[in-house]
């Protein structure tokens, strides 16, 4: 491996927030350790709904180097928007997408959930293949992530919280081989892919096990943060005991 600090890159939901002892733990001690990793966090859920999140599940003063929401298609670093990340998905036939499947009789995640870049709805897994179906003959250009039992992601074919992942680490000056992803569910999948290393929490959901890439990930026993501090040890990321 490359000199430097690892890149940690965290899903938030079931991830890192689900024990606040645990996450409290977890935070104190990379902050410890800032010469060794250097923290993202990566969420499905978009900026102003995952800003609530931090100022009232994480502990004060807690301030991760960047931050990635919605699926991948926004960065900030320092609170600010990455230049050229969100400009790669401009003209995205957003509005027609969703108005396919609203059509279809699926009704749309919360107002809050949906962005310029990300349309989000309830697909119950047996609608999926006609929903597939009717997306691929629109043609309209879409990347699409099913998660959870009825959670449909729609974005730009160029995104994903994998390639947020990559353009991030570049954008700081940390070599791919240094990118350790955390997760919990198959929206995390890319990022497993992305990283060098990879940590399942205890709790993740099978749709992320059964997939995720073998040699590279590690499925840790502690559930949420616990399992995140579990993970960076057994990768040597940080020193036992920590």
């Amino acid at each position: 491996m490359s000199a430097g600090p690892w890149l940690l890159v965290s899903d938030i939901d079931d991830t890192l927030t689900g024990d606040a002892a645990a996450l409290g733990r977890l935070c104190a001690t990379l902050a410890r350790n800032r010469d060794r990793v250097r923290v993202a966090l990566n969420s499905s859920r978009p900026a102003g709904s995952v800003d609530r999140t931090l100022a009232q599940a994480f502990p004060a003063g807690f301030a991760p180097d960047a931050i990635i929401t919605a699926m991948g298609t926004e960065i900030r670093v320092a609170g600010a928007p990455l230049p050229g990340w969100a400009a790669r998905f401009a003209g995205w036939p957003r509005a027609q997408i969703a108005e396919l499947v609203t059509g279809l009789g699926h009704a749309p995640h919360a107002a809050e959930y949906q962005t310029p870049t990300k349309a989000s709805f309830r697909v119950p897994a047996a609608d999926l293949p006609a929903v597939e179906a009717a997306l691929d003959a629109s043609g309209l250009p879409h990347r699409r992530i099913f998660s959870g039992t009825s959670d449909l992601d729609l974005l730009p074919p160029a995104a994903d919280k994998g390639a947020a992942a990559l353009f991030l680490a570049e954008t700081l000056g940390i070599s791919p081989h240094k990118l350790v992803a955390a997760g919990d569910s198959g929206n995390d999948l890319a990022m497993f892919e992305a990283a060098a290393r990879a940590i399942a929490v205890g709790n993740a959901r099978e749709e992320l096990l059964a997939a995720m890439p073998r040699g590279t990930s590690f499925h840790a026993q502690g559930r949420h943060a616990a399992g995140v501090l579990e993970g960076l040890i057994h990768w040597g990321i940080l020193p036992p005991g920590a």
